[in-house]
């Protein structure tokens, strides 16, 4: 039968040796956070049958959108001041029927699947595991100052490897080892340290060399580059378009958000023309149709239904076709109402319904100058205009256990 554990995800860090102030989790890989690449490996892996996302809480609101279509149980947890802090945290958030538990930084977006597999199916068997590669460089024991130091002595690198994560473990030796570390005030810089203070054995898994960590500015170039070696990536543009008219007695609606006006716009559904442009968009991208083939108005199914459960259909059409967005742009032509104190709002709405983050998004909006019947206040056009991606992969992400 096939082992299953509960993974404790690392996300917390404060990058500091990246640079930059944000988070490296949420930096961008191949167009997509690194902490997506590794939400998508998870959510696909047989052997994940649960997960904590340690974080900082500040941070939750923007990585909630990589959750939102995450098919497994889930729940959060605050990140310690230290990677040992944040773990002690993860596992007390962990369901009471895990037996099993995997630990995984976030700042390693390309471990795949097979690997997974690999770990915990050792840890099933032995207690513990971790994956590591061996070192292929001679390494150097230095004394004195880090730079300008002397050689001490050559070791041998036969018998020394490179630990990685995913690191698995029995849950009550992954607990009591922490909780002797915490009792004895030791920190290690991993979990299999801590368990090897209980005198316990832990088996070594042969890792990935593209299990990269990303660390420094320059592990993102090479994990740019080892991304790229393992795919093939298809790019699509796609470009939406829709026009309504104001309607007395409707409420008004764009960006999935309700706006305060004395109108609101003419239509079968809620008449929201930003989201049926965005809509068309995606559909073109990714040669669906369009939105009235999908959700005509003549159907009474779809009478004065939310533009924001459309927009999550077609999505989910979207996505099973394999795409994913790098990003939407869209244009609102309005006279009246004014809409820009109101533009962050639909940017948040959108971003949620897309389940990406409010960076991928972008909105503007102008009047038309009194021109035609959006410059005379007659009707609202929206225009959106969205590019789309999908990889086909031939490395181990995809492969079963």
């Amino acid at each position: 039968m096939l082992a299953r554990a509960g993974v404790i995800l690392l996300a917390a860090g404060r990058s500091q040796r990246m640079g930059g102030g944000r988070n490296k989790v949420l930096l961008p890989l191949a167009g997509r956070p690194l902490l997506a690449h590794s939400l998508e490996t998870l959510a696909a892996c047989p052997a994940v049958e649960s997960l904590v996302l340690v974080t900082q809480p500040e941070e939750r609101e923007e990585m909630l959108a990589l959750l939102a279509s995450f098919p497994k149980p889930w729940t959060w947890a605050s990140g310690g001041e230290e990677r040992q802090d944040s773990v002690a945290q993860g596992l007390q958030r962990l369901p009471p029927s895990v037996s099993l538990v995997a630990v995984h930084d976030g700042a390693r977006p390309l471990a795949s699947c097979a690997l997974f597999c690999r770990v915990i199916e050792a840890a099933a068997q032995h207690g513990a595991a971790l994956a590591a590669v061996p070192v292929t460089d001679t390494l150097k024991e230095v004394e004195g100052e880090a730079l300008g130091g002397w050689v001490r002595s050559t070791l041998d690198r036969s018998r020394i490897w490179q630990a990685q994560t995913p690191q698995a473990f029995r849950r009550a030796l992954l607990e009591e080892a922490h909780r002797r570390g915490q009792q004895e005030g030791y920190r290690g810089t991993d979990d299999a340290s801590l368990v090897e203070r209980l005198g316990i054995p832990v088996r070594v898994v042969l890792g990935e060399v593209r299990n990269v960590k990303v660390t420094y500015p320059h592990d993102l170039l090479w994990a740019e580059a080892l991304y790229g070696s393992s795919s093939k990536v298809e790019q699509r543009v796609g470009y939406g378009y829709d026009i309504h008219p104001f309607s007395p007695g409707r409420a008004l609606w764009l960006g999935g958000v309700q706006i305060p006006h004395c109108e609101g716009l003419q239509g079968h559904s809620d008449a929201d023309v930003v989201l049926h442009a965005l809509c068309d968009a995606l559909l073109g991208a990714a040669a669906l149709g369009d939105i009235g083939a999908h959700f005509p108005n003549t159907d009474p199914a779809y009478r004065n239904i939310s533009s924001l459960i459309l927009l999550e259909r077609t999505w989910a059409m979207v996505r099973k076709e394999g795409w994913n967005l790098s990003n939407a742009d869209i244009m609102i032509l309005a006279q009246r109402p004014p809409l820009a104190p109101l533009l962050p709002v639909m940017r948040r709405t959108i971003a949620r319904a897309l389940g990406c983050l409010e960076e991928q998004i972008n909105l503007k909006a102008t009047t038309h100058e009194g021109l035609d019947a959006v410059g005379q206040g007659q009707a609202i056009v929206a225009q959106a205009v969205v590019h789309l991606w999908r990889a086909r992969r031939v490395d181990a992400r995809e492969g079963s256990c």
